[in-house]
Formats: C-alpha cells, structure tokens, sequence
C-alpha cells in the first residue's frame, strides 16, 4: 500500500524540486519563461490551492502531431503540469516495483530497444533457437488513451493508495479531461497518463502472467505479442484476453491489428519487421527517415536515427540517407 501522505506530498519545498525537475530541457518555452518570472508567487499559489483543498485543473490546449500517425495532444498549462510531474515523482516507484518485468512503456531502465531485444530472445527460446516454428500472436488495443475508463481507473488506484486526499486530487487531474464523453479517456500529453495508463493496463498484465500462466509475453504501452509452438494454444488465448479486456477494462483489441503469424513469416512490432535471424525496419518508417533526413536535419535528429538503425539489419538505408 502506499504510505504517503497528502500533507508530506504538497509541501512547498516538494514544489521547489519539482519544479527543478520540470524546467529539465523547457527553459527556453515561452509559457515556462513567464511562470517562472513570478516563480515565488506561481508555486505559493499552487501550495495554497492544494493545502486548502480549492485546487481546480485548468483547461488545455490541443494540437496535431505525427508520430508518425496522426495524434492529438493536450497540453496543461504550466502550474497543472508542475503538478502531474509532482503527482509522477511520487507515485512513480510505488508503482513500478509492482509492475511486471516484461512492460516496456515509458519506464526507467526499459523502452523500445530493450523490448526489441527481449522479443528476439523468447522468440529464440520458443523456437528452439529457430529449430522449430515459432507462432506470434500481436494485438493492439484500440483508440487506447481515448478508451481509458475513469471510474475503473479509480478503482484500481483505491486498492493501492488508501489517504482520501491523494485519490480526491488524482481524481481532479484524472477527471480534468475527457475524449467523447466524461468518465473516458486520459489526455496524450501529461505526464500522469503515461503512468497511470501502465497502472490500468498492469490489472491485465497480471491477468496474462497469473491467471492465464503465459510465459512469453511482452507490452509496450497498447502493443503486445504472446508467443507460442502452439497456434490453437494462441487461438484460446486470444479469446480470453479479448474478453477480459471487454468485460474488465473496458476495451477492445483493434480488429485490424490483431494477427497470428509465424516468426518465420515476419513479424511487425514496435516499428521493425522481425525474422529469425534478422529485422528490418517498417516501410513507412523508412520512408519517414528518408523524408526527414532530405532537408537540413537537427544534429539531434540525425543521432537520434543512427541509434536507431542500428538496432537492425539497415545498411543499406543508413548508406542512403548517409548515416552510415
């Protein structure tokens, strides 16, 4: 259970080093810039709100990214986000010590390249290092952040944290958004969502793990596999997963993106093709490096890529866009 309390959180020195933690790569944002010209009095004001429970969540701004789909984020404004990344910096290692080895989304320690290689690693140990056939079966779960219910969320939440003050406060920031209607979504954009949606999907990750007794399973955020020797073993998995994500999350499997594959055959997850002795990268991923790396690209941005293309079998593409 979590012990903190709501009074031991709030405090104005808590503030201050999150504060600290928030500026991290945002000096230079115009809306920052002007909250921390009247710094002393934006927190005081926060710290105020908060001790004598008057604290409301503003409203957000909205706008289009593609990453590389199209995405719709909400931006807080700056005295709310100081809030989640405070919110974050204390429920964050509660909760991960509790969240299951092979979930890889938006934790310390794990990401995208540590699941790549977890993937290639059980498929190896399914296939008895390619000696046998290996069936994969992906799912993806659809319109995920938008489908988030609220009240389950909640509920959840209250198994793990008993003071009545943090759950009032959680939830504010989690009610402060909605996708279609009120009660459901989490806003692409705070940083409370990328836990808080790992402690919602963890509720079916123990289900995988303790009920159903999968061994080979990974997560990333909505994308996960489950891998087998047996595709009708796959074929009843998939059943029961839909189910319970239905019945007790409140979500549904894409119908588009849910497939039983051989590893043989090729395997799309996480951006990278995979086959038994190597992978390659997404088309449309491709396409995208070639396209962002045609004008005159950020240092950042092209490091960013050399990482990622030697995370699999790109030569031929790095020559081409001149990374190699």
């Amino acid at each position: 259970m979590f012990v903190h309390k709501y009074n031991n959180i709030i405090t104005i020195e808590n503030l201050l080093i999150t504060w600290e933690r928030f500026l991290r790569g945002k000096r230079r944002k115009k809306d920052v810039m002007l909250f921390q010209l009247k710094l002393v009095e934006n927190l005081s004001d926060l710290y105020y709100s908060l001790s004598d429970y008057s604290y409301q969540h503003g409203e957000y701004k909205s706008f289009n990214i593609s990453d590389p789909k199209p995405r719709n984020i909400h931006k807080a404004t700056v005295r709310d986000r100081v809030l989640h990344h405070l919110i974050y910096k204390e429920l964050y290692p509660y909760f991960d010590d509790r969240f299951i080895f092979d979930s890889y989304s938006c934790r310390r320690n794990k990401g995208t390249h540590k699941a790549l290689d977890r993937f290639r690693h059980f498929a190896g140990k399914v296939s008895k290092n390619n000696s046998r056939t290996c069936y994969i079966l992906k799912c993806d779960i659809k319109k995920f952040f938008a489908s988030v219910d609220q009240e389950i969320l909640i509920k959840i939440l209250k198994r793990h944290i008993e003071d009545e003050e943090i759950i009032n406060l959680l939830e504010k920031v989690i009610s402060s958004f909605y996708s279609k209607h009120p009660g459901i979504g989490l806003p692409l954009g705070n940083i409370t969502s990328q836990l808080l949606v790992n402690v919602y999907m963890h509720e079916f990750d123990m289900y995988v793990k303790q009920e159903l007794r999968v061994k080979y399973y990974i997560r990333y955020a909505d994308d996960f596999v489950v891998m087998a020797d047996n595709k009708k073993y796959l074929e009843d998995v998939l059943i029961k997963i839909d189910e319970f994500l239905k019945e007790s999350l409140n979500l549904k499997l894409h119908e588009d993106k849910v497939y039983i594959k051989t590893y043989a055959s090729g395997v799309d997850f996480l951006g990278w093709v995979h086959f038994p002795h190597y992978r390659q990268i997404r088309t449309t991923t491709k396409k995208r490096i070639v396209r962002n790396l045609k004008a005159y690209p950020k240092s950042e941005t092209i490091n960013s890529y050399r990482g990622l293309l030697g995370h699999g079998n790109t030569y031929k593409l790095a020559k081409c866009v001149g990374l190699e």
